[in-house]
């Protein structure tokens, strides 16, 4: 699709039921409550994928975030959604996404379900060079710091994804 604001989403309710079909640029100019995903992805040595967002991003622009991602097309299920987001944001093919959880994201104006899963990428990784203007694998422990330390500013909704994960580990 050339123009992403006319790709079609779902418009949900809070219990995550569909309720409408709305283009993304209504859903987002609307703030209306809808689905994405996010996919936390380590490499062979357990590093994570950690990226920054493209300034051209209509959400947190410049943002860095540790998960790949994006909204789930109407019609498709969140399994789907993940691989396609994370083959797209990666440029790889044949990645396998586990499902770990699912949360609401709410912060004023914004509304969406996050459905958080993990994967695992031994091989290269092209980015999709319109999505992402940077990236690298980092520790947990570089994570960690780059968090505390406010040395970047990173995706709200991926903050609490990340927090969230890391709690349920425990």
């Amino acid at each position: 699709m050339s123009n992403p604001s006319e790709e079609l989403l779902d418009v949900v309710d809070a219990n995550d039921q569909v309720i409408r079909v709305a283009p993304r640029g209504e859903v987002y100019r609307d703030r209306l409550t809808h689905r994405c995903v996010m996919i936390l992805v380590r490499d062979a040595e357990g590093r994570i994928f950690t990226h920054r967002r493209s300034a051209d991003k209509l959400f947190a622009p410049g943002a860095y975030d540790v998960f790949v991602g994006g909204v789930v097309g109407t019609g498709e299920s969140y399994a789907e959604a993940a691989v396609r987001e994370a083959e797209e944001e990666l440029g790889v093919r044949g990645i396998s996404t586990e499902p770990l959880f699912r949360f609401l994201f709410e912060e004023p104006g914004y509304s969406w379900f996050c459905d958080v899963h993990q994967a695992r990428w031994t091989g290269p990784v092209e980015p999709q060079a319109a999505e992402i203007d940077w990236h690298d694998w980092l520790t947990e422990a570089e994570v960690a710091e780059r968090l505390s330390a406010g040395r970047w500013q990173f995706v709200p909704d991926g903050r609490e994804a990340y927090r969230r994960y890391l709690l349920r580990r425990r």
